[in-house]
């Protein structure tokens, strides 16, 4: 799918899985940008992605991302060992730098699935990197983009606009049904899911002259209006649903089972098919959000601290 200016969305193909993880490509006069390089575990699609566009890796001057998790700036490390410069917010350059806190931190989650799911996560050398601050504005070849700090799913996130373009990142939500019903599910895993910040992100990016939005998960849309509202629809549910469920001080791995249950309910009552929930759930797993939830209502709503 293709806009003007050039943007070409490429597949990453996520454990097999089609428009589950997207990067975004925009050719310039000098070589190509990149937003989001995806997880190390999809470099060599990535790569054959290129290759059938008739690109070579050396070519990707600039990288933009969104924010450190492993599914959107893996394969920062490997990018810049090709000579890409990464751009990043500034909370997250540390774990640029140094991933092994991130990596840690990660396979206390995945345990043994770490490498088959999210592959090498290298360093990025401090002279490819750059740390970015709200409103910083990034000008490559004939291009400019802004950087917008936009907090909720996570304090490292930024959002950039290219013209009317936004590259939303994980604060647009989760939207994965092209040929299906308009739906969308909001990934909140933890430590740093936050409604209050969430809503006010999305306020900000209503006050801007938005017609497209590129989600990483999945694809462009020019439905924004609706688009933003659902967002806060769905953290309208979420905080319905914790609001119910996580005083019932259910077991964590039972918290996750009623979750997954209730987001598939919620999308199948919409007629969202068995394809399209395989891709949600490979982009956005239920049972992190059921995680981010529960640490977010131990840290903010019992001590009143929003």
């Amino acid at each position: 799918m293709t806009f003007s200016p050039e943007i070409i969305t490429l597949d990453l193909n996520f454990q097999n899985c089609k428009n589950a993880i997207a990067s975004y490509l925009i050719p310039y006069q000098d070589g190509i940008i990149l937003i989001e390089s995806g997880p190390g575990s999809t470099q060599m699609q990535l790569q054959k992605n290129l290759n059938t566009l008739g690109y070579d890796l050396q070519e990707i001057t600039h990288v933009l991302l969104t924010h450190i998790h492993l599914d959107h700036a893996g394969a920062a490390g490997w990018l810049s060992g090709h000579g890409a410069h990464i751009f990043v917010h500034e909370r997250g350059t540390p774990h640029l730098l140094d991933p092994s806190r991130l990596i840690a931190s990660a396979t206390r989650i995945y345990q043994d699935q770490m490498n088959i799911l999210w592959g090498d996560f290298l360093p990025v050398p401090k002279g490819q990197l750059t740390s970015l601050t709200d409103g910083d504005e990034i000008s490559i070849g004939s291009y400019n983009f802004r950087a917008l700090d936009t907090p909720g799913h996570a304090n490292h996130h930024m959002a950039y606009l290219l013209d009317d373009i936004c590259f939303s990142g994980d604060i647009g939500g989760v939207r994965i049904n092209e040929l299906g019903p308009r739906h969308l599910r909001v990934p909140m895993p933890p430590p740093e899911f936050h409604t209050l910040k969430w809503r006010k992100s999305i306020e900000r990016l209503k006050n801007e002259r938005i017609s497209k939005i590129a989600l990483t998960h999945f694809g462009f849309y020019d439905d924004v209006d609706w688009h933003l509202d659902a967002i806060l629809q769905e953290l309208d549910a979420a905080e319905e649903w914790m609001n119910k469920t996580i005083p019932l001080d259910l077991p964590a791995n039972e918290l996750r089972e009623v979750f997954v249950q209730w987001a598939r309910d919620r999308s199948i009552a919409l007629g969202v098919n068995e394809i399209t929930l395989d891709s949600f759930e490979n982009a956005n797993p239920s049972s992190m959000s059921a995680d981010g939830i529960k640490r977010y209502w131990e840290k903010y709503i019992n001590t009143d601290s929003h």
